[in-house]
């Protein structure tokens, strides 16, 4: 039997301490790996899978694509604009002059039925463009948005068609019917379209965070220019985009400077083009011959628009085509070619 000493170690009867059986070769390997686990450290998470950041893009060969082409859609935008051409100038206009001078209704009953025939072609692109955003496969849906947010230039949509429908029944209400008033709808949409412009790039300037969810832009995130959003929905929706144009448009605008600063300039380009023609349209309006007035307020906008997008179009080619030529610069300069 073994017995104990006072210092608590076992020995053998004869005296002796035991001696352990010799380690295997396979028992020293496994303690040598042990070992060097242990000085390793734990072992580590592996990393995640990242999406490339904007230094990555910005040495992509050109600016990421927009994968959108205005030429491409050029029949389909000629055919809507003339359409709304028709809807918003030649009907309200002619059919005033052509009941007016060619029947005997009442003025309240002329301008009833101008109002009643006003609006059908933008009417039917409003419901058009709710169903695409609001089906349930919807394509173009906002980025991380939920079906009912539908888009931000929808709701704009619907504020101008309302203060329109305002304007229209206060001024078909009366027997004789304030022909001035009813000349302003386009004003207002103006006014509408060039506050908004004005109101969020001066939120964007002082750095102030968007105070709710603008298209793709969420509540608290950092604001761009309000024509941002508009072209984002537009393109997206009624220039079927998808939401793929959605995400391209993010992209070029978070990669490219020049990108950027041309959206800056085009939306206070638009801003005040917007509230200085309808200031003008205004003083036109309550100013000159009755129905010249009706005539301008009707037809001028659209001249004016005509105008703006003309010389947009113009400054948009040229600033694109001055993106190509620095963005090749910078990735020269940078080593990535």
């Amino acid at each position: 039997m073994e017995r104990r000493r006072s210092s608590g170690k076992i020995i053998s009867p004869d005296g002796r301490r035991p001696t352990l059986p010799a380690q295997t070769e396979e028992e020293k390997a496994d303690e040598e790996r042990l070992q060097a686990a242990l000085e390793e450290g734990p072992p580590t998470e592996p990393a995640e899978t990242e999406e490339p950041s904007i230094e990555t893009l910005a040495f992509e060969p050109e600016p990421p694509p927009l994968n959108y082409s205005l030429w491409k859609r050029k029949w389909s935008i000629v055919f809507f604009w003339g359409l709304i051409i028709v809807d918003c100038i030649f009907m309200p206009v002619g059919l005033y002059f052509g009941l007016w001078y060619g029947t005997n209704l009442t003025p309240n009953i002329v301008f009833s039925i101008v109002t009643a025939a006003l609006g059908g072609i933008s009417i039917f692109e409003y419901v058009l463009r709710f169903r695409r955003l609001w089906k349930k496969n919807s394509t173009c849906r906002v980025i991380g948005a939920r079906r009912m947010y539908l888009d931000w230039f929808h709701w704009n949509f619907s504020l101008g068609w309302g203060i329109i429908m305002i304007e229209l029944i206060i001024g078909t209400i009366p027997a004789n019917p304030p022909i001035r008033l009813l000349a302003m709808p386009v004003t207002s949409m103006l006014y509408v379209f060039g506050t908004e412009l004005l109101v969020v790039d001066l939120l964007r300037y002082f750095h102030v965070p968007a105070p709710w969810r603008m298209s793709s832009i969420p509540k608290g995130s950092q604001l761009r220019p309000a024509i941002y959003t508009f072209i984002e929905d537009v393109c997206a929706v009624d220039g079927s985009g998808g939401t793929a144009y959605r995400e391209a448009l993010n992209k070029r605008y978070e990669a490219s400077h020049i990108f950027r600063a041309m959206l800056r300039r085009l939306g206070a380009f638009w801003a005040i083009g917007s509230e200085g023609i309808a200031v003008v349209l205004t003083i036109l309006i309550f100013t000159i011959q009755h129905e010249a007035a009706y005539v301008v307020g009707w037809a001028l906008p659209f001249i004016w628009a005509g105008v703006w997008a003309l010389i947009t179009y113009l400054y948009v080619v040229r600033k694109l085509r001055e993106e190509k030529r620095a963005w090749a610069e910078e990735i020269a300069a940078k080593g990535g070619v």
